[in-house]
């Protein structure tokens, strides 16, 4: 039973390592070795990744750290101090990033470094105030943030690099119970509105896409195929159903509520998993509406029946 496997367990599946954490056997990657170098790529590669999340506009070269430190600093409006504040983010992390790629051409060049070393002092302390500034800024969905990304990079410098794939790891486990969460309630939900009937079938090909996406690496061989799955998926949820209900008139209202709640559905599962790190407010948010549309939905619509139980 899973819940006797401990957390951290490997094994192989039809020639595939996987590791347990959060109940779900994820597919596993060699741990690069701990080194500034690897450091240095990892940080870059995870604020990358972090700003193609977030809101628009916020990112901001190192070079320019104080003018945004400035501007944050000077700004008195709250709302407009928020943006400020992720711009200031992204200056630090870049000037975290600036700092080690200096370090590791030293190390290239045979001057030594070692973490006491004040530069990279700096580099922490530059990444863990972004860390706390970056709580105030949303995913790209406007919902909420994802703070989950945000730690990414400081837990990659502050963390031996094994550590951090535990971490990966987890959040990935996260990721795909948020996942699973979402298509358990939204399911019998849609295919209780007239002119859904095969939604629930749609969303659980999203769910088991998403899940695997967020468990494999863009470096990954099988990325083209698993990419592909996963945007098909998406697709064909959000464009179902092709044809709205002609009458009655309640039916029609009924079918827009369906349509947007369908859209919500897709388009979150799909934030979460691009992310692999959980969303948990706009999880429970979405459930909460699928729970509000069965308690709405007319009597007479059936209740969804897994395929599996047909």
């Amino acid at each position: 039973m899973d819940d006797q496997i401990a957390e951290g367990t490997e094994r192989s599946f039809d020639g595939q390592l996987r590791v347990f954490y959060g109940g779900y056997w994820i597919k596993a990657y060699p741990i690069p070795s701990d080194t500034l170098q690897e450091k240095r790529r990892l940080i870059e590669v995870l604020t990358r990744r972090l700003f193609n999340h977030i809101e628009h506009g916020l990112y901001v070269p190192g070079s320019r750290l104080e003018e945004a430190r400035s501007a944050y600093e000077a700004e008195s409006d709250p709302a407009r101090k928020r943006v400020k504040g992720g711009m200031l983010a992204a200056a630090l992390f870049n000037r975290a990033t600036d700092i080690l790629t200096k370090l590791v051409e030293l190390q290239s060049g045979g001057i030594a470094t070692s973490p006491s070393d004040p530069l990279m002092r700096r580099c922490g302390e530059h990444l863990q105030e972004a860390l706390a500034l970056g709580r105030m800024v949303l995913h790209r969905s406007g919902e909420e943030g994802i703070d989950e990304l945000w730690g990414e990079p400081f837990k990659a410098f502050a963390f031996p690099i094994p550590e951090f794939y535990k971490t990966r790891y987890i959040k990935v486990a996260m990721a795909m119970r948020c996942i699973d969460r979402i298509a358990d309630e939204a399911a019998p939900a849609l295919e209780r509105f007239p002119g859904f009937r095969g939604a629930g079938l749609l969303v659980a090909a999203l769910a088991a896409a998403g899940k695997v996406y967020s468990e494999t690496l863009r470096s990954d061989a099988d990325i083209f195929d698993v990419w592909t799955s996963f945007a098909v998926a998406h697709e064909r949820l959000r464009a179902f159903p092709t044809e709205p209900v002609q009458k009655p008139a309640n039916h029609r209202q009924l079918f827009e509520h369906g349509r947007g709640l369908l859209r919500e559905t897709a388009d979150l599962i799909s934030s979460i998993a691009r992310a692999r790190v959980p969303m948990p407010k706009s999880t429970d948010d979405l459930i909460a509406r699928c729970r509000a549309g069965i308690a709405q939905g007319p009597a007479h619509i059936q209740p969804y029946v897994p395929e599996l139980q047909r």
